[in-house]
């Protein structure tokens, strides 16, 4: 068991023929017990400090711990977004596609009717035009013809 200033201050020695000069052994004695106090002192001080530092590393080592794992599930989290974008983009593109392909085929389609009104009006302008030559053509016969004098000297047809 180690010594404490106490044990130093009772301590006793038996004097002998031509034995050490008391005062001189209890100034040292003396000496001892204040340097001993001291650092019994300075130890408990330092015993504090230490445990105090050791509460300081396991809250750090907490918090680290605490981080390692925020961190993790920061890393996760961000994959699945990440995860949930691709998928969403991909949904997004096929709808695209989608629409790009029912568009594509309206106006397919509506090029289609076009085309064929085309073909249509074309027949009508043809066939309007073979019908407005025909009567063109039977006016001017009627012009080129003696009928449209004698028509014009009946008094009947002035009337008309």
């Amino acid at each position: 068991m180690p010594l404490t200033p106490l044990d130093i201050h009772n301590k006793e020695f038996s004097t002998g023929f031509r034995g050490y000069n008391v005062d001189e052994v209890n100034e040292f004695l003396d000496q001892i017990i204040k340097d001993m106090e001291l650092l019994i002192k300075e130890k408990k001080e330092l015993e504090e400090r230490v445990a105090m530092l050791n509460e300081r590393v396991e809250h750090y080592k907490s918090m680290e711990e605490n981080l390692s794992k925020s961190i993790l599930v920061a890393q996760e989290t961000a994959e699945e977004v990440k995860a949930n974008a691709r998928k969403e983009a991909q949904l997004i593109l096929k709808e695209a596609e989608k629409n790009a392909d029912r568009i594509i085929n309206e106006a397919l389609a509506k090029s289609r009717k076009i085309a064929l009104e085309i073909e249509e009006l074309k027949k009508k302008a043809s066939v309007y035009r073979l019908r407005f030559r025909t009567l063109l053509e039977a006016q001017m016969e009627l012009l080129d013809s003696g009928d449209w004098d004698l028509e014009m000297a009946d008094p009947k047809l002035k009337t008309v």
